[in-house]
C-alpha cells in the first residue's frame, strides 16, 4: 500500500503518572510533583513513549515535529526517528507547556497529535484544541503515561499507539469516532472519594482492540455478587500469607468481609486477617515482603478489573510494579471481577499494562477469574 505523507505532532508529559508508585495518585501540580521526586519517585513517561515510537521505526515517515528535549525530541532520538522541533523544551515543564505545545504544533498545521500523559494532560490537550478549534477535526491518540486513565482517548497499551499511528502513516484507512476527556478531582481521590466528570470530546481512531473504553461508573448495583466473591476469597485466604489487596469497590468488599478498613484508592496488606498497613506504595510493600519473609510463607496480589475499560495493571494501580509483582510472583496473582463486569467487555480481554512488556506476556493467557462463591471463570488476559 503506497504511504501518505502524514504530519504527525508528539508532545510528552515528563511527569505524568509520577505519584503512581509512590501511591499519591496523580501527578497534578507542582507540590504533588515535588512530593513524588522527594518520595523517590522516577520519571517514566518516555519510557513509555519509547514503546509507542517503537512501532514507527522503518515506517516512512516525514520528519515528527515536537517540543524540544524531554518532552518530545529525546525519545524520538532515541527511537532513531527523524523530527523537528517547534518550542524550547521548558526547565520544568508544566501544564501550560503542554497548551502552548498543542498551539503551536496546530499552527504547523499536523494531521495527527500523538501525546503521552494522564487525564490532566488529555484535559490541558482538550482545551488548546478548543481554543484554536481543532477540537472536532483533528485526529489524536493517547499514549497512557499517567496514574489516573480514565478517558476514552487513550490506547490500552503503549505499543497499540504506536500501532495505530504506524497504520495511519501507512495509508491505513480508519474511522474516527469522538471520545470522552475524563477526570478526577485529585484532592477528592486521595481522600477517597471517587469524583470524575466529562469535560468534552477529542477525536480518536475507532479501533476497539487498540483504544480503551471509557471508565464505567462506580454505582454498584451487584451486592450479592460482591458478597460471594468476598466470601469465597477470605475462606481461601492462607495462614501467614501476606496478602496486597489492590483498589477498587470490588476489592474493598473482600476487605468488609474481614471486618477491616481499607483506604479503597491505595494498596492495604493484610497479613492472617489482620490490617498490617494502608495506602502503600512500591517502596513499602518491597520493605513489607522483606521485613516478614520470616514469618510469612509467601505473598499474594488480589486485584479486580476496571469497570469497562478492563484494565488489571497500569489504571490507579501503579503501586503494582514489576518489581513488586516479580518478587510476589507472577503465580500468585488473584484476579476478582463480577459476571457482569466481564459481560460489559463484550469480548475483549481482560488487558495487562504494568510498564514491562516481558512481564505482561508472562501474565497473558486464559487464566481464572474468580466471579462468585467458589465459582472461576476462564478468561483471556492480553
Amino acid at each position: 500500500m503506497k504511504s501518505v505523507s502524514l504530519k504527525l505532532g508528539l508532545i510528552i508529559n515528563p511527569m505524568a503518572g509520577l505519584g503512581g508508585t509512590v501511591g499519591l495518585k496523580g501527578s497534578d501540580g507542582r507540590e504533588i510533583v515535588e512530593q513524588a521526586l522527594a518520595q523517590g519517585a522516577q520519571p517514566k513517561a518516555g519510557e513509555r513513549a519509547a514503546l509507542a515510537l517503537e512501532k514507527l521505526r522503518g515506517v516512512n515517515i516525514q520528519p515528527v515535529l515536537t517540543v524540544a528535549g524531554d518532552m518530545g525530541a529525546a525519545a524520538l532520538e532515541q527511537a532513531g526517528i527523524a523530527y523537528e522541533t517547534v518550542m524550547p523544551a521548558p526547565l520544568v515543564s508544566s501544564a501550560g507547556d503542554t497548551y502552548e505545545a498543542v498551539l503551536r504544533l496546530c499552527e504547523n498545521n499536523i494531521d495527527l497529535l500523538l501525546f503521552a500523559g494522564g487525564d490532566g494532560t488529555a484535559r490541558d490537550v482538550l482545551d488548546a484544541l478548543q481554543a484554536c478549534g481543532r477540537a472536532e477535526t483533528l485526529p489524536v491518540v493517547g499514549i497512557p503515561a499517567g496514574c489516573k486513565i480514565h478517558s476514552a482517548v487513550y490506547a490500552v497499551t503503549p505499543s497499540r499507539a504506536g500501532e495505530l499511528v504506524a497504520l495511519l502513516e501507512q495509508g491505513e484507512p480508519l474511522t474516527l469516532k469522538q471520545a470522552e476527556v475524563m477526570d478526577l478531582n485529585e484532592a477528592a481521590y486521595r481522600a477517597g472519594q471517587l469524583s470524575a466528570r466529562c469535560y468534552g470530546y477529542l477525536s480518536v481512531p475507532a479501533d476497539e482492540a487498540r483504544m480503551q473504553a471509557m471508565k464505567q461508573g462506580g454505582v454498584n448495583s451487584e451486592a450479592l455478587a460482591l458478597q460471594d466473591i468476598a466470601t469465597d476469597v477470605v475462606e481461601n485466604m492462607e495462614d501467614e500469607v501476606l496478602y496486597f489487596i489492590g483498589a477498587g469497590t470490588t476489592t474493598a468488599a473482600v476487605m468488609a468481609e474481614l471486618g477491616l478498613l481499607n483506604s479503597l484508592l491505595g494498596v492495604d496488606a493484610v497479613l492472617n486477617r489482620q490490617l498490617l498497613a494502608s495506602d502503600m506504595d512500591e517502596r513499602a510493600m518491597l520493605a513489607l515482603l522483606d521485613e516478614t519473609s520470616g514469618e510469612a510463607s509467601g505473598a499474594k496480589i488480589i486485584v479486580t478489573a476496571i469497570g469497562g475499560q478492563g484494565h488489571i495493571f497500569g489504571r490507579g494501580n501503579q503501586q503494582f510494579t514489576p518489581t513488586v509483582i516479580a518478587k510476589v510472583g507472577v503465580g500468585n496473582i488473584i484476579v476478582i471481577a463480577t459476571h457482569e463486569m466481564l459481560r460489559a467487555l463484550q469480548g475483549r480481554p481482560l488487558l495487562l499494562d504494568t510498564g514491562s512488556v516481558e512481564l505482561d506476556k508472562k501474565l497473558a493467557g486464559v487464566k481464572p477469574v474468580v466471579t462468585g462463591f467458589e465459582q472461576r471463570t476462564l478468561y483471556k488476559f492480553n
